[in-house]
């Protein structure tokens, strides 16, 4: 029996795969999956992919069912119109949730163009019939070089081609935006003031602009204690001391660090909402340092919670304040052991 060629082996294999019009579709859901996580947390980068994603997959399915909407195109249409109402939920732009997200959207970019490219290689001129030439075309592609040996003559070809550079611009564009430009940020900054700042040791960090985080800043100030306070982004009024401010997320170990983490007496997490202090609490436990940490509970719901992450003291005064107006109303006589217990858990509680 004759042997086949290598080269025809190859073109016959391809002749008989058909690139699968759900195949982008069903690796966009795969993406949307991962981003889920990101979404959890509220991320940023996870929000402006999962919009990029659900768009492009809701044209594409529109396009190839204009007459025949299905499921598919009602859940995308739906899933980014609640994300773009609810952007202003997704605010958390953490370096390192931003550099995990944007490793994985590049890897699966490029498992998608390498792919796509080698299955489709006989819509091509020259016909793409290796690995190598699909590794070739890609790289030649997303880096917008383009020396034109590599052609698509074919109408889903060039779909493809279109599809590979409006997702390598965005991917790309969308990293160094969440990356790049916050790590050269972040050292300007302390360029520019965060080197100059003394070191302090044996002084405490308060996270919040809420009134229990500048009252607590406050009451500390007037006991002659240092104080550090974290908040993302600069106060609309002047409650804090330009030499006590550090701007940056709170759930960054890097920020954490910056403002003396380590050698702090206590990291007191006291933002508005409860998932946010317990991230920051998780965070304080990542230092090397022996600093105590303490969150603020604002929902008797998310106590529970928040005592997974052992922070060393939960202060829950809405939930206090909720009890004693309910005990005053029933004519219960207030105890004064019981109103520290409950304004005041210990993680041994």
């Amino acid at each position: 029996m004759p042997q086949i060629p290598a080269i025809m082996q190859v073109k016959t294999l391809q002749q008989g795969l058909k690139w699968p019009h759900g195949l982008m579709p069903a690796l966009a859901g795969l993406l949307l999956m991962v981003m889920s996580l990101g979404l959890a947390l509220r991320s940023r980068l996870a929000w402006a992919i999962t919009v990029l994603l659900s768009a492009g997959t809701l044209a594409l399915s529109i396009h190839q069912n204009w007459l025949h909407w299905s499921s598919v195109i009602y859940f995308n249409a739906a899933l980014l119109f609640c994300l773009i109402i609810f952007f202003r939920t997704f605010s958390k732009s953490s370096l390192a949730a931003g550099t995990l997200l944007s490793g994985i959207s590049l890897l699966m970019l490029f498992g998608y163009a390498l792919c796509g490219s080698y299955v489709m290689g006989k819509d091509f001129s020259p016909p793409i019939t290796t690995w190598t030439d699909a590794l070739y075309f890609v790289v030649v592609t997303l880096s917008t070089v383009g020396y034109g040996d590599i052609v698509p003559h074919t109408s889903d070809a060039r779909l493809f081609v279109i599809s590979l550079i409006i997702l390598g611009i965005t991917v790309f564009a969308t990293s160094i935006s969440t990356v790049i430009v916050p790590l050269v940020g972040n050292r300007m900054e302390r360029l520019l003031s965060g080197e100059k700042r003394r070191m302090r040791k044996n002084h405490y960090i308060v996270v919040g602009e809420n009134p229990l985080a500048q009252n607590t800043y406050k009451q500390l100030q007037d006991r002659k204690f240092d104080v550090t306070v974290i908040l993302p982004t600069a106060p609309t009024t002047k409650w804090i001391r330009d030499e006590d401010l550090v701007i940056g997320d709170p759930t960054d170990t890097d920020v954490l660090r910056r403002a003396g983490g380590e050698f702090a007496l206590a990291i007191l997490a006291l933002r508005n909402d409860d998932s946010e202090n317990a991230f920051i609490v998780m965070a304080a436990k990542d230092l090397s340092g022996q600093a105590k940490t303490v969150a603020a509970v604002k929902n008797a719901n998310n106590l529970q919670r928040v005592r997974r992450v052992a922070p060393d003291l939960i202060v829950a005064p809405d939930i206090l304040g909720g009890e004693l107006l309910a005990m005053a109303l029933s004519g219960e006589q207030v105890d004064g052991n019981h109103i520290l217990k409950s304004l005041f858990i210990t993680k041994d509680a």
